[in-house]
């Protein structure tokens, strides 16, 4: 028997309409060492997004770093095996490799190609060991494939195709890195792989996941993993869910990123592999260390009661803040406050509404991040064209762009050339140091 538990986009670092949550990632990891120690767990298994942010702040490095010594110590034994996700540099996740690697945590950020064009598949199998130290099976470790990785590129086309198509490049990697792992495997060895990317059929977040691509183009088939492979952990989508079959799996993000996953069921999964084959999948929820309300879209005289009737943790009281002689007394104490959004429906605009939400909240220790005013579209009116430049994405905005000024699409060999120069804009703001770039 081999115990893994799985998790994935830990977002380490994120702010939260300009919040910080340091303290809420603080509690899940140390809820997950204690998971791990009873779950008596042989492998730990994330699956991408480990950081917010390419160049993540000082204080989320040190969850991290923190988190993986203090693994160490209490299960000196368990496998940590850690990718890159969209969100993270690859780069980065691999610098302290060497260092990570004497507390058995392997941490892959990039794939990388022989002289001959194969995939370079070896640094991306990691042995599984049991409680014995037996290696009991191989993860097939693959970071998010970037299109400048994949697409475009010769030497990622060894067999003479054109090689510029994304998802053409991704099934390439994930071709050649299965068949190197069965030919590493032994007799009753199990196959795991990890992956950040988003399958086909998936269901999506209402508003907090980046686009890896653009449009679906990015999608990938469930069939890219035989049946040979016992279990697939994903990364990338939020909603904790299986994908057609119960061995494929997004464990889903430990916290909600958005006050759209309020409702999901936030988890780690505790997965057991007998010999070759899968045994169980566990679903273990998360407990929530900071509540999140969202309130709305309502008129206004529904918000304003049940703002009113919303109850606060007596052991929460605005009071106490206000007494700490101490500022940074004050902030610890403001850490656990829940977060609050408000959807206000309105008939017409309401000059003090923001002071009348106010009101309903005084005393409340509550933090309230968003107020939303939704005013009635006026009959025959369109409503204005909205662009999101965070939905729409670096890739589509230059399509767009130059299409615009060119009269036509940008052909593949322009969109590989951005690829490649979008890549190393993003390694080299993962090399700065200091705080994370607003």
């Amino acid at each position: 028997m081999l115990r893994l538990i799985h998790t994935a986009d830990w977002h380490l670092g994120q702010s939260f309409h300009g919040q910080e949550r340091h303290a809420e990632h603080r509690a899940f990891l140390a809820w997950l060492l204690d998971t791990l120690e009873q779950r008596r767990a042989d492998v730990l298994l994330v699956a991408g997004d480990v950081f917010d942010v390419v160049n993540p702040s000082l204080q989320a490095q040190t969850l991290l770093y923190d988190f993986i010594v203090s693994a160490h110590e209490r299960l000196p034994r368990l496998d940590l095996v850690m990718i890159a996700g969209n969100h993270d540099s690859g780069n980065r996740i691999e610098l302290p490799a060497p260092l990570m690697r004497r507390l058995r945590t392997h941490a892959l950020g990039r794939v990388s190609w022989l002289d001959d064009g194969r995939l370079d598949a070896e640094r991306l199998l990691v042995p599984l060991t049991d409680e014995a130290g037996m290696t009991r099976a191989w993860c097939l470790a693959l970071p998010f494939l970037r299109p400048a990785e994949v697409t475009g590129n010769a030497i990622a086309a060894p067999d003479g195709e054109a090689g510029s198509d994304y998802v053409t490049g991704i099934s390439r990697v994930h071709a050649q890195l299965i068949d190197a792992a069965r030919q590493r495997r032994e007799p009753d060895q199990a196959l795991v792989a990890m992956s950040h990317a988003h399958l086909q059929g998936a269901a999506v977040s209402e508003a907090s996941e980046r686009p890896i691509v653009i449009g679906g183009e990015e999608s990938i088939s469930a069939a890219l993993f035989p049946p040979e492979i016992a279990y697939v952990a994903l990364g990338h989508l939020h909603r904790a869910q299986q994908v057609g079959e119960a061995r494929i799996r997004y464990s889903g993000s430990p916290l909600p990123l958005d006050f759209s996953e309020v409702a999901y069921p936030h988890q780690v999964l505790d997965v057991t592999l007998d010999g070759n084959a899968l045994a169980a999948v566990d679903a273990i929820p998360v407990p929530r260390p900071v509540a999140m309300h969202r309130l709305g879209p309502a008129p206004l005289e529904k918000v304003l009661s049940e703002l009113e009737a919303l109850e606060s943790d007596p052991e929460l009281p605005q009071a106490r803040g206000r007494e700490l002689s101490k500022a940074r007394g004050r902030e610890l104490s403001r850490e656990r406050w829940p977060w609050l959004e408000v959807c206000v429906e309105l008939e017409a605009p309401i000059p003090d509404l923001r002071a009348r939400v106010d009101a309903a909240l005084a005393g409340k220790a509550l933090r309230m991040l968003r107020l939303e005013r939704r005013l009635p579209r006026v009959e025959g009116e369109e409503a204005p064209a909205r662009v999101d430049l965070e939905t729409l994405g670096p890739r589509r905005l230059f399509e767009l762009t130059w299409q615009q000024r060119w009269g036509e699409p940008p052909d593949a060999a322009v969109l590989a050339d951005f690829d490649r120069l979008r890549q190393d804009v993003l390694d080299d703001a993962a090399t700065d140091t200091g705080e994370a770039r607003p």
